[in-house]
């Protein structure tokens, strides 16, 4: 029998050495005949070996979209085929009208290392300057992407930008040109990060004889034995697989279509079980075998009519990291997909794993590193499913079936930095919180004299960068100087905490009810500042909109389809800078209508830059003034966004708006993003096609602004008011003016 390997990793040997260049992910677009990633309805096409973007005067059909009765709008024409790599072919249609596409540039990105900035490199050009956004994203909820905004010329450029705040171990990116009509050319792409020399971590495996963890030892000689080695028969051959107590003594199950019957259902149809699988000698050593039978079930299901799990005797929580490692053979060539499932074997939970496993009748190993995904968490097991292609009657024999974790340190600590004064983050040494006392209320002190820090991280793990950043707290809450503030803390990858001051900051976590607080005990406080009201009245004569395009769904939704969007009539509100992921504001400000509508928000760069749909939630105007106020944190896919979008042609009705006492702050009040007085900060588009404006250079242009004068109050260049008689440079109605 081959004696189980045994796996020792040391990561990047050297504490404090350079950090070096690492390249996670290339595409040479040459290399492929046609698009090869999943289609959003948008194709690239490929021309000389360019994956090239026609632009959005241009979409794509399959066969079943061109049977509908709306497929084709007037003014639409048919123009050719494509077809993808995978052989689907298109159907080309040349638009009456701009639509909003996009489409993957790169899939299954390893970002497991979890680096604070991933920086992509792409050879691109397009007909006409142009800036695009791309998300790269590791999943389809919220928080579960981050954006750029990338700006093409027109010759071939390597161009270079850059995320942060990565959340999963496998991501994508996905072009958004959106409604940009220029021919985009893409040549080639690589992703990467410079990679900290990390201390070096020892990996402990857990699937033992006796079903204990133990450190495995590159000095001994004496080899454990392990439950993943078939030579070991189980500890209780009677244990079923939904015996949560005890299957985790259980290394690998099987499943073989008609066997191990179950239970009726409730339509009286009757499965069959997982069960321990058979040991059988094969090839002169005792392996793992499922004899699967044919499969005969209809339509994907057929995949897993039989299936082999090899379990965990734990679950894994995301951003758990975890080797894997067996043998594999078949009696003939088959493919596996792999999926994650709970504690017991069949109870699904994600569809991805370790990817595809094409058996062959030789034997042959894996070896893969894989970090637990938001979508991972909890999961227990990895199921095979054995009839993803090959439908026949194939037996399947797996051997030393291997679990690995890093062994970390447990606990909660904090590392901390001060972005301001040059002071990074230094995990290996993350300070490690105490309990005195023993009652469950821990402290630790973070920042010296010489390095007053002013943000941290806390985690529960200590011993790797990247479990570090992946087992984060975060106080749901804004972060106060007061050791009576408490606030619940929940788990929150990669969050990094900025406190109200930078210095020396003890901070308590109880975890009888799971809330921390802070103190500064020496240090420079942030103190907050008088912020007011910005008195400028906008008052926005919006325009009657065209008819709405159809829904995603295909299908109208109004009596009419045209070409009408809600943003045809938008408002935006511009910050003086750019914000970060995670920074929290507050917006207030007055607002009526001269008929009732909504108005839903959006985050964009610069007016007009989309990044994300949400911004300050729906504004429901009224024919009375109201008051709004509203918390916008910014999310992870509006990172580096400027501006608040209210969409005003969200009715079809032309309608007058008007917004009035303006505030966007910090929440903490120690900044105001726009100014306290004037204009600038607000722009206005009305009418769809119209070009956004800033609203002082509105005031002229007819039908845009409604006649009707702002508040007669006055301010100096300070932002004070002052009376009627003042002389000198004075601010009314948004607008400069001097009073002699």
């Amino acid at each position: 029998m081959k004696k189980l390997f045994t796996l020792i990793a040391l990561l990047a040997c050297v504490l404090g050495a350079n950090a070096d260049w690492k390249e996670d992910y290339k595409i040479d677009y040459s290399t492929h005949t046609g698009f090869p990633f999943y289609v959003m309805g948008f194709v690239p096409e490929w021309v000389d070996g360019v994956m090239t973007d026609f632009g959005a005067m241009y979409s794509y059909k399959t066969d079943a979209d061109m049977e509908k009765e709306d497929a084709l709008k007037e003014g639409d024409v048919e123009v050719g085929t494509v077809t993808t790599e995978g052989g689907v072919t298109y159907h080309k249609i040349q638009l009456a009208a701009a639509g909003w596409h996009q489409y993957f540039i790169a899939d299954g990105i390893n970002t497991g290392d979890m680096a604070d900035t991933y920086v992509v490199k792409a050879m691109v050009k397009a007909s006409e300057p142009c800036t695009i956004n791309v998300n790269m994203g590791w999943g389809w909820g919220d928080g579960q992407s981050v954006g750029a905004q990338v700006a093409i010329g027109t010759d071939w450029e390597e161009v270079e930008w850059e995320y942060s705040g990565i959340g999963g171990a496998s991501c994508n990116l996905v072009a958004q040109p959106g409604t940009c009509t220029a021919t985009i050319e893409w040549k080639y792409l690589t992703v990467g990060h410079n990679e900290k020399a990390s201390r070096p971590t020892v990996w402990q495996e857990w699937l033992t004889s006796d079903g204990k963890p133990v450190i495995v030892e590159t000095t001994s000689d004496a080899i454990p034995t392990y439950m993943g080695n078939a030579e070991t028969p189980w500890a209780d051959a009677n244990v079923q697989f939904n015996d949560q107590e005890n299957n985790n003594l259980i290394c690998a199950w099987s499943k073989e279509r008609m066997r191990n019957l179950g239970e009726p259902d409730a339509e009286g149809k009757i499965g069959w079980n997982p069960f321990p699988s058979d040991i059988e000698e094969v090839d002169g050593s005792k392996v793992f075998v499922c004899h699967g039978k044919a499969a005969i079930t209809e339509g994907d299901a057929a995949a897993w009519d039989n299936q082999f799990w090899i379990q965990s005797p734990k679950a894994w929580k995301s951003g758990d990291q975890v080797k894997i490692h067996f043998r594999y053979k078949a009696s003939e060539a088959a493919k596996a997909s792999t999926q994650i499932h709970k504690q017991n074997p069949s109870d699904y939970l994600i569809w991805h794993a370790i990817g595809d496993i094409n058996f062959t009748t030789e034997w042959q190993e894996f070896d893969g590193t894989m970090t637990f995904a938001d979508d991972m968490n909890e999961g227990w097991s990895i199921a095979f499913n054995l009839n993803a292609e090959n439908k026949n009657e194939v037996t399947f024999y797996f051997d030393d079936l291997s679990w690995q974790s890093m062994k970390l340190d447990e606990g909660f600590f904090v590392a901390g930095a001060n972005p301001n004064a040059g002071l990074a983050y230094d995990f290996d040494n993350a300070i490690q919180f105490t309990d005195e006392d023993g009652d469950g209320e821990f402290e630790a002190v973070i920042g010296t004299k010489d390095e007053y820090v002013s943000q941290v991280m806390i985690s529960t793990v200590r011993g790797n960068d990247a479990a570090f950043k992946s087992n984060t707290l975060k106080p749901n809450g804004t972060i106060a100087n007061d050791p009576d503030n408490w606030m619940d803390y929940t788990p929150g990858s990669n969050a990094k905490l900025n406190l109200p001051g930078a210095g020396i900051w003890k901070i308590w976590i109880d975890t009888n009810y799971t809330s921390m607080a802070f103190e500064m005990l020496e240090g420079e406080a942030i103190v907050p500042k008088e912020i007011n009201p910005n008195p400028t009245e906008i008052v926005i004569n919006a325009v009657e909109r065209d008819y709405l395009t159809a829904d995603n769904d295909g299908n109208p939704r109004e009596a009419e389809i045209g070409t009408g969007q809600p943003w045809d009539n938008q408002f935006f509100l511009k910050a003086n800078r750019t914000l970060a992921t995670g920074e929290a504001t507050i917006v207030q400000f007055k607002y009526k209508a001269a008929k009732a509508a909504k108005s839903t928000t959006q985050c964009h760069g610069e007016p007009g830059a989309y990044k994300h749909w949400a911004a300050i939630g729906d504004v429901n105007f009224t024919e009375e003034w109201q008051d709004f106020e509203a918390k916008l944190t910014v999310a992870s896919e509006a990172n580096e966004m400027q501006s608040i979008a209210f969409n005003l042609a969200e009715i079809k009705e032309a309608n007058v708006y008007e917004i009035k006492d303006v505030v966007w702050k910090l929440d903490d009040d120690t900044e105001s993003l726009i100014d306290q007085t004037g204009a600038a900060n607000f722009f206005i588009k009305v009418g769809a096609g119209t070009s956004v404006i800033n609203y002082a250079d509105a005031a002229g242009i007819d039908n845009i602004v409604a006649n009707k004068k702002s508040s007669a109050a006055i301010y100096n260049l300070a932002g004070q008011r002052v009376s009627n008689d003042y002389k000198g440079i004075v601010v009314k109605n948004g607008k400069k003016a001097v009073v002699k």
